[in-house]
């Protein structure tokens, strides 16, 4: 039995998806906090199972029987991260899980300015410690965010961000796809796994492909650190955000996103969505 969790959420509900092009749906089971949202699965013929790493009650029930399970991250960075995936692992190891398989980051690491880097970092040791056989699926920072991590630019013709540095943008669709594969391979992948598109473009070189895409000028310029919060924060974004965002910036700087790894496209076998792909796309709406 392969479960997943976090099947509501666009990743590994997309997973899923890619899960039933490949195995029958009595071979797939799928967790959820709100058991209503995953009515989609239900109707394909998924059990659906209550689940929430913030329910340490509930877990070990809800991964009963697999044999490989599909944790998703916490993506609330208020949270405790780390905390919330240390009781999901100690309820796979309670349950007998065969394998977990976790949606980590490309660069985790503990020493990174990129929050979720390091919680990623200190959950992989987590994985390490269990005893269970494990794969971390290391993925391509999201090319969509792109959408938000420029700014207005398509207003203002200008991307002003604090940072720039080379980033290996990558297609959370093309993750998830990629993630089925890894899955229903059993077990042919140990371990990290880095998962990217085949460049690291810098945002300067985004707003070069943005201006050809646009048919104008567009440019990146780069402000001061705390002159790019003061003005996230004058728009109405809490300050704690801001800093957190500030963080990816500041690891993009320190070449934490830069490497890329020809796994994915090996596996999807096809290139993986490009940035401008991604850019061209969102001109279109």
């Amino acid at each position: 039995m392969i479960i997943v969790t976090g099947d509501t959420g666009a990743l590994n509900g997309a997973t899923v998806d890619h899960l039933l092009e490949r195995l029958p749906a009595d071979r797939i089971a799928v967790v959820a906090r709100d058991v209503a949202k995953a009515r989609r699965f239900t109707d394909a013929g998924v059990e659906v199972r209550y689940g929430d790493y913030a329910d340490a009650a509930s877990l070990p029930a809800a991964f009963d029987g697999a044999d490989q399970l599909l944790l998703v991250s916490a993506s609330d960075p208020r949270a405790d991260a780390v905390s919330l995936h240390r009781t999901a692992v100690d309820a796979a190891v309670t349950a007998g899980v065969g394998r977990i398989l976790y949606t980590s980051h490309q660069g985790a690491a503990l020493d990174t300015p990129f929050g979720p880097g390091r919680d990623h970092a200190a959950t992989e040791q987590l994985l390490i410690d269990s005893g269970i056989a494990w794969t971390s699926l290391r993925n391509g920072f999201y090319a969509h965010s792109l959408s938000w991590l420029t700014g207005p630019w398509r207003e203002t013709g200008v991307m002003a961000v604090p940072a720039d540095g080379p980033v290996s943008w990558t297609s959370r669709d093309d993750e998830a796809e990629a993630a089925a594969i890894v899955i229903a391979s059993d077990g042919a992948y140990d371990g990290p796994v880095t998962l990217t598109a085949a460049s690291a473009p810098t945002l300067d070189e985004v707003a070069e492909m943005a201006s050809e895409i646009a048919g104008r000028r567009i440019g990146r310029v780069v402000v001061d650190d705390e002159e790019w919060v003061a003005t996230q924060v004058a728009a109405g974004r809490p300050e704690t955000m801001a800093r957190f965002t500030l963080g990816m910036y500041r690891a993009a700087r320190e070449g934490f996103f830069a490497g890329t790894d020809p796994l994915l496209t090996t596996l999807l076998v096809r290139e993986p969505r490009s940035v401008r792909e991604v850019l061209e796309s969102t001109q279109e709406h």
